[in-house]
């Protein structure tokens, strides 16, 4: 099996006024006559090591079951840098949603041979970067086509821009939430109920006519299980 490479980029974002520490996987065969699919991860580090998604892709590239898909990683510094990005409550968010669409799409479209169809372009995030993921496609739908989230942070806001999506037909969404998500330990100790808003926020989304799929799988809410869904989300999403 052919393993693609791994690019280590160094990105400096007007928009959040910080240097970022990217990486870029690109598939073994790359060559820049051929428009590759695009996939956007935040929590980048945790989708890279945690995840292991370049090795997945390596391997349903190698058996076809997926195309040659580009992914770049974006990771963040810390818990605090996650919270103030992520969510629409978050003081950096709209800085970091300006960065993805106005900032990182150009520079991957310029540099590596990226399709410029929105649906060539797929967001990825577990918990708040999935949250991340769901309103940068509701907030810039000509650029972003597809969301993958397991299980997202949903407040009211992410509720709201949901149910106030003018066009729900022009993107499509891969949603899972654990079934034990009735009781999530967040970052500063207190704990959440993530399953209800998910099941209201799914019920939300069919009403309105979003493309979705969505799947409850018994688990909580860490990467022993986001991980082992990974391969049907990149089957359903680049086959």
């Amino acid at each position: 099996m052919e393993k693609g490479s791994i690019q280590d980029v160094v990105f400096y974002s007007e928009a959040l006024q910080e240097e970022l520490q990217l990486y870029v996987y690109v598939p073994a065969n790359y060559t820049p006559l051929t428009e590759y699919q695009l996939l956007i991860a935040s929590d980048g580090n945790d989708y890279f090591q945690l995840g292991g998604i370049t090795r997945l892709a390596d391997e349903l590239i190698d058996t076809m079951e997926i195309e040659d898909v580009i992914i770049v990683f974006v990771p963040y510094r810390d818990a605090l840098d996650r919270k103030d990005k992520y969510i629409p409550s978050g003081s950096k968010y709209h800085k970091y949603l300006t960065f993805l669409a106005d900032e990182l799409v150009p520079y991957m479209d310029k540099n590596y041979a990226t399709t410029e169809l929105a649906m060539g372009r797929t967001l990825i995030g577990d918990s708040m970067a999935a949250t991340i993921s769901l309103m940068a496609a509701l907030t810039y739908p000509n650029i972003f086509g597809k969301a993958i989230l397991q299980s997202p942070y949903v407040d009211e806001d992410v509720m709201q821009a949901v149910k106030d999506f003018k066009t729900p037909t022009q993107i499509s969404i891969y949603h899972i939430i654990g079934t034990g998500e009735d009781r999530v330990k967040t970052t500063d100790g207190t704990y959440e109920d993530f399953l209800t808003p998910n099941r209201t926020m799914h019920e939300v989304m069919v009403e309105r006519g979003y493309p979705v799929f969505y799947d409850e799988f018994e688990g909580i809410h860490t990467w022993k299980y986001w991980k082992p869904d990974l391969r049907r989300a990149l089957i359903k999403n680049f086959a």
